[in-house]
């Protein structure tokens, strides 16, 4: 499964570490964007942290570039510019929306801690009812 934003420093790597988290890696998954940032927003890194055990200290957003020629049963687009631009995968893979607004968008710097728990909580209700989807049973 490949999720997909703009910057990859938010949304889309939230999603990938909750779904690893949710699944005990049993689903293999991954993130990128269109034009990645530099790095992993800082309050992303804490709320995984804080809120759900998940270390992303050390992860780098990558470009979907770097995705090019692998093979994904799912492309889950976190954004509307995302979907809109997101390259072809090879054997077309089964696209999926979530429109989910950037908590980080604006003034980065401060952005509210707030905005990226509720962003947090959202993907992982989202997540769990995936779950089934993937017929995986792990909480």
């Amino acid at each position: 499964m490949l999720f997909v934003c703009t910057g990859n420093s938010a949304r889309s790597p939230i999603a990938e570490a909750l779904l690893r988290h949710h699944t005990g890696g049993e689903v293999e998954t991954t993130s990128a964007g269109s034009r990645p940032k530099p790095q992993m927003h800082a309050n992303v890194v804490r709320v995984l942290r804080d809120e759900y055990g998940v270390d992303l200290a050390g992860q780098r957003p990558r470009h979907w570039d770097t995705m090019s020629g692998r093979r994904f049963d799912y492309v889950v687009s976190l954004c509307d510019k995302a979907r809109e631009v997101s390259p072809d995968f090879p054997d077309q893979p089964r696209r999926v929306h979530w429109s989910i607004p950037d908590p980080a968008a604006g003034d980065t710097d401060r952005a509210d801690y707030s905005l990226f728990r509720r962003t947090a909580a959202d993907i992982d209700t989202r997540i769990r009812h995936l779950l089934p989807v993937l017929r995986i049973t792990r909480s």
